[in-house]
């Protein structure tokens, strides 16, 4: 199954590689997706959206095993402060449905932060768009391809 993502990653050749796994509705969180991929939870990393004080859309990539750290979200964004959306607002924003939210190809390119210790790991996995796909990539390549800088998130 090709998926948005996977086509954008395609046509722009970015090496990358698809890892399918069983998906179901009480098992969409990242850390379960490690251990059904059989990767390192710091390395499958999860696509989270918030809305900063000035009402726009931001887009945060860190480590599945770690929560987002607001302050820290709204100083790398240059935001008073940051709060989640809605899990109601995240399809009709991005494209995406919880559990299959991909970083690369939502609807609008939004603003872009990956955590940093994303730089430690030779390729990191996110979402492929779907559940039950994800994408193994270079952060660096993600970082160029979704014009996202590298922050401190966690």
């Amino acid at each position: 199954m090709k998926t948005n993502a996977i086509r954008i990653l395609e046509s722009k050749n970015i090496t990358h590689s698809i890892i399918e796994y069983k998906s179901n509705e009480e098992e969409i969180d990242a850390v379960s997706v490690a251990n059904k991929i059989r990767a390192l939870p710091e390395t499958v990393f999860k696509t989270l959206i918030a809305r900063n004080d000035r009402n726009e859309i931001i887009v945060f990539v860190i480590p599945g095993n770690f929560e987002l750290n607001l302050k820290k979200a709204a100083k790398a964004s240059g935001s008073k402060s940051v709060e989640m959306i809605k899990v109601k607002e995240l399809q009709p924003l991005t494209g995406y449905i919880r559990g299959g939210c991909s970083p690369i190809g939502m609807k609008k390119l939004f603003p872009t932060f990956i955590d940093e210790t994303a730089r430690l790991y030779d390729t990191i996995y996110c979402s492929a768009g779907v559940r039950g796909i994800q994408v193994n990539i270079s952060s660096f390549d993600l970082a160029l391809l979704i014009n996202a800088d590298f922050a401190n998130l966690i």
